[in-house]
């Protein structure tokens, strides 16, 4: 290539102006590889740029993913600033960074199921919610039943009182002749003290409205109470309390067959109950015994005989020489119930009381 170029310039190789041709080849040649080494600088200057121009384009895109999740997070509309942060500013920023990282690090790793839980959570507390909406709709239906129910406890118990308060009145007269009988509903609700405005203690008349209702809405039991007051023949009126073993037995038959003719039962078990009676109130008794043994049937604990001779059917226990108890039965005629003139001593003490 030399040699051709060499004739190009009128010489052959060899000639004297063969130095001058070698010097321009030189320099030629020491031109062209400063500009290949030139070339390779910047075609890797400009690879280099590419790569970082990737980067950045990477960390463009990043930043906007980024900012459009913080967007969503905070429910507010961000967008990239205009221009760059001052100095000042991009410090306190990075403090504040640094500051919540360490918090952060204190509170500890991050639950990744805490989303979840919370969900499982929050859909708990709804269906709570929905069951103590059913509990108190039911609370306060069964409010209204318990209403309704002690309306009509109320109406059935002044009804039966009514009826019983009546049939003991005759019920009184048939065990007492000439005498009376009468029941009577009483507040046994203990008093309640109140402090005057002058130091003096007195009783509150009007019931405290807090106190009406229980923990259902319903109202309170109130503290009656039936009061017994009985007046024999030719005696000052007594309460149940001042009367005698058998007064009380008689005053306690009455308010049983009262009971009786308000609300019959199909039977009646009483235990020895004219053990302390005479022989004259024993008839009055089994005259009664009989009188409504047609809708109910009694059965008699006694030991005593006039009671065992007015019975149906007796019962008894025996014991015999050999020290075996047995039990032993044996129906009784009866022709016909006890009457008025059947015991003269009933009869003259009812005509003398009369």
């Amino acid at each position: 290539a030399l040699e051709r170029h060499s004739e190009r310039l009128g010489g052959a190789p060899g000639e004297s102006g063969g130095g001058e041709v070698a010097a321009e080849l030189r320099e030629c040649s020491q031109q062209e590889y400063a500009l290949t080494t030139e070339m390779r600088e910047v075609s890797e200057a400009i690879t280099t740029a590419e790569i970082e121009a990737a980067q950045l384009r990477d960390r463009r895109d990043e930043s906007r993913t980024e900012l459009a999740r913080l967007a969503t997070s905070l429910e507010r509309e961000l967008a990239a600033a205009a221009e760059d942060l001052p100095a000042t500013e991009r410090e306190e920023i990075g403090v504040k960074l640094e500051r919540l990282v360490r918090r952060r690090e204190q509170i500890g790793p991050v639950n990744p199921l805490a989303e979840r839980e919370y969900s499982e959570a929050a859909e708990h507390v709804r269906e709570l919610k929905e069951q103590r909406v059913d509990i108190e709709a039911a609370l306060e239906e069964l409010k209204a039943l318990i209403r309704r129910t002690d309306r009509e406890i109320a109406a059935a118990f002044e009804e039966t009182f009514e009826a019983t308060a009546r049939n003991f009145e005759e019920m009184v007269v048939e065990l007492f002749p000439g005498g009376s009988g009468k029941l009577r509903r009483i507040d046994a609700a203990p008093s309640r003290a109140v402090a005057g405005a002058n130091g003096q203690v007195g009783e509150r008349a009007e019931p405290d409205p807090d106190d009406e209702a229980d923990a259902f809405g319903a109202p309170k039991d109130e503290a009656w109470g039936v009061e017994i007051e009985v007046t024999p023949a030719g005696k000052s009126t007594r309460r149940l309390s001042l009367l005698s073993g058998g007064e009380k037995s008689l005053v306690a038959l009455a308010f049983v067959f009262a009971v009786l003719m308000a609300r019959p039962c199909p039977f009646y078990i009483l235990d020895e109950v004219e053990a302390a009676l005479d022989d004259l109130n024993i008839d009055r008794f089994l005259r009664l015994v009989r009188r409504f043994s047609q809708r109910s049937q009694f059965i008699v604990v006694t030991h005593q005989k006039r009671t065992m001779d007015a019975a149906d059917i007796l019962y008894g226990v025996s014991m015999g020489g050999d020290g075996i108890t047995k039990v032993v039965s044996r129906k009784l005629p009866r022709d016909r119930d006890i009457e008025p003139g059947d015991v003269p001593e009933a009869d003259a003490a009812a005509a003398e009381a009369a």
